[in-house]
């Protein structure tokens, strides 16, 4: 088993497999004093990932941006919310060179219960709620590297496929062109054809009369 990862490539750190491909990865971000910014950091830290300056030789990981929406669950007898659902989402981009860029989006999902009895208890809870889906959404991202060979694979294969249905059709219209062409030049040649077959049967008749006298 480990003959066979280290013959892909891959190798363990923290608790994911990732390509050696990142090995040294560059970190940019919308707020590179934000909280995800930390995250994402440490996430690289625990699993062994070194992190460089900006360059165009490896790889970048940035951030692009951030936001946290919420969805009512439940209400109270009064009409007030109860029950919230917060959605945490994150935009990011991995470039890696000579092999492509690849933009993706995560999402953290957290119930929020509301209680108006509890109002600074209620918002230091949040905050925690935020905090940890933003741990979970490093984490996804870290998910998401490991899986970076597979993506960029999938992305030769398409470009391969592509360029083959594209020389198909060059070779499907060549072939086209060129029947119409000799069907073209075929039905110019006809009209002479038939004058020489004329000229040789009126030949024909003429020497049948001479004989016949």
């Amino acid at each position: 088993m480990a003959l066979t990862t280290a013959s892909c490539g891959f190798h363990l750190r923290g608790n994911y497999m990732l390509p050696d491909d990142i090995a040294k990865l560059s970190l940019t971000s919308f707020d590179q004093y934000g909280q995800l910014h930390r995250q994402v950091k440490s996430q690289f830290q625990l699993h062994g990932i070194e992190s460089v300056a900006p360059s165009s030789k490896v790889p970048n990981l940035h951030l692009i941006g951030e936001s946290t929406g919420e969805r009512t669950l439940s209400l109270y007898q009064n009409a007030r919310a109860a029950e919230y659902e917060l959605t945490y989402t994150v935009r990011y981009s991995i470039v890696v060179p000579q092999k492509g860029s690849q933009t993706f989006t995560t999402r953290v999902n957290r119930t929020f219960l509301d209680n108006p009895l509890t109002a600074l208890a209620k918002s230091v809870e949040r905050n925690m709620i935020e905090q940890e889906m933003r741990e979970q959404a490093a984490k996804q991202i870290m998910r998401q590297l490991a899986r970076l060979t597979a993506v960029f694979n999938q992305m030769e294969e398409a470009e391969l496929q592509a360029l083959l249905e594209q020389s198909a059709n060059a070779d499907r219209n060549d072939e086209q062109v060129t029947t119409e062409l000799g069907l073209d030049i075929k039905a110019k040649s006809d009209p002479a054809s038939d004058n020489a077959n004329q000229a040789t049967m009126q030949d024909v008749q003429i020497e049948q009369v001479e004989t016949a006298q």
